[in-house]
């Protein structure tokens, strides 16, 4: 692949405010609040923990990717820095689980609200249908044309504010923010059960990681990426909470439940009018499809950076030939389209059969994930000690936050009861990414 320096500071930070804030904060809200019985203060400690999580995994990420300009993100700095066994199993999961989860599912909300656009009445296989058709166009102009995925990126990123941002200030305008977030029980708060908010909260947060995906790809990228990583997420929590205390507070927690994904277009039309509310639908979907966007983005070179070490991938030659004049290995992309395919099936059959109560595919493994981070985190500590990092705050403070933030996620993740069944597959993945590793690496 070229080593085409396209991507500089503000494209890197909208990639991660665009991945993250898309789907998620409009999908999820009404689940947050089912975890919490309704507690809408409940639901701002819980972004507030979530952010720590991802600001301080950031800055502590951030030294790993100064370290680094190879293509991979994840897969490279567990490469460099744990060895290459780990980095085959970090990649066997990501593309085969972590990616396709998140971004089959993001799309799937594109169908989602273009059916409340225009008042389809939607079934679930027509919602599946429309975000598939989007898919498929996103992965053709992301191979084709890597600056139409660059325009939407930002364009997409500044769009979004604007229905985070009216609906949330005008919902704390017209609504009862205080009354909202003092009103919570004794018992709300010693109940454990709230923290299964931390599952849709996390899948709000998710797609900070993905940047470092195209980190080989960004001008002057030491410096860069780690300040990105950090000004995006404290910008995340300030539009999260923003939206979750406005719209709870308009709607009144009980009708955000009960109204599920159209709470925002009955919100919309409430407080700007029932036209300019269609608006606010459009703006919604644009914002979603950003986050597809970026996701793809990343999701198509995770094939290729474990094609390129050859022993790491099965069809390893192909995948990582096939670089079109942009620099985008095209082969990886129709192998990740697949995948993307595969998983957007078994999707529909949860949601089909309901097999992930008030969760969808994507949920778990991002929780898993954050279990992966904790080994990369203890890297940065292991630089420390090495003196490569002479920061204490970088080198002890950072890793040691990022790892309670992350074992605080993954606390969320344990909450449903098909974690231990998604664990063991998750395993299953990875331990076969490396069974593959080891027998490869013998016969080269």
């Amino acid at each position: 692949m070229k080593n085409n320096k396209q991507y500089g500071l503000f494209t890197a930070i909208t990639m991660i405010i665009g991945i993250c804030i898309g789907s998620g904060i409009f999908f999820k809200s009404d689940n947050i609040l089912v975890a919490t019985n309704g507690s809408i203060f409940l639901g701002v400690c819980l972004f507030a923990l979530a952010a720590f999580s991802i600001i301080f995994g950031s800055l502590t990420i951030g030294q790993l990717a100064s370290r680094s300009e190879n293509p991979g993100g994840m897969i490279t700095y567990a490469q460099d820095f744990i060895g290459d066994q780990a980095a085959c199993s970090f990649g066997w999961f990501q593309t085969f689980i972590y990616y396709p989860t998140i971004t089959v599912v993001v799309a799937w909300v594109i169908g989602v609200y273009t059916g409340i656009l225009f008042h389809l009445n939607a079934s679930l296989e027509l919602e599946i249908m429309i975000g598939l058709v989007f898919l498929t166009l996103c992965f053709i102009y992301n191979v084709v044309s890597p600056m139409i995925g660059k325009t939407i990126q930002n364009g997409a990123t500044i769009v979004k504010m604007i229905p985070l941002f009216l609906l949330g200030i005008l919902g704390m305008l017209f609504g009862d923010p205080i009354g909202g977030l003092t009103h919570i029980s004794t018992n709300e708060l010693f109940s454990v059960t709230w923290l299964s908010a931390l599952g849709p909260i996390a899948y709000s947060y998710d797609g900070w990681i993905v940047s470092t995906s195209i980190a080989h790809e960004v001008k002057d990228s030491k410096k860069t990426l780690p300040r990105a990583l950090t000004i995006a997420p404290l910008i995340i929590l300030i539009i999260y909470v923003t939206y979750f205390v406005g719209i709870s507070s308009y709607l009144g927690p009980q009708n955000v439940m009960a109204l599920g994904d159209q709470h925002v277009s009955v919100a919309a039309s409430q407080l700007v009018g029932v036209q300019f509310s269609k608006m606010i639908v459009i703006f919604v979907i644009i914002s979603v499809m950003g986050t597809v966007n970026g996701l793809v983005t990343g999701f198509i070179r995770t094939p290729y950076s474990l094609a390129l070490r050859e022993t790491m991938m099965p069809f390893s030659k192909k995948l990582s030939a096939g670089i079109s004049h942009h620099g985008v290995p095209i082969y990886s992309a129709v192998f990740a389209y697949v995948l993307a395919v595969f998983w957007m099936f078994v999707h529909y059959i949860c949601a089909k059969y309901h097999l992930l109560p008030n969760s969808d595919v994507s949920e778990i493994s991002i929780a898993i994930s954050y279990l992966l981070y904790i080994m990369l985190y203890y890297q940065v500590y292991r630089l420390y000690k090495a003196k490569e990092i002479t920061s204490k705050f970088k080198g002890i403070i950072c890793p040691l936050l990022a790892t309670v933030g992350s074992l605080i996620i993954l606390s969320g993740g344990i909450q449903s009861s098909l974690f231990i069944y998604y664990l063991i597959f998750c395993l299953t993945i990875m331990l076969l990414g490396r069974y593959y590793y080891k027998k490869n690496s013998k016969v080269v």
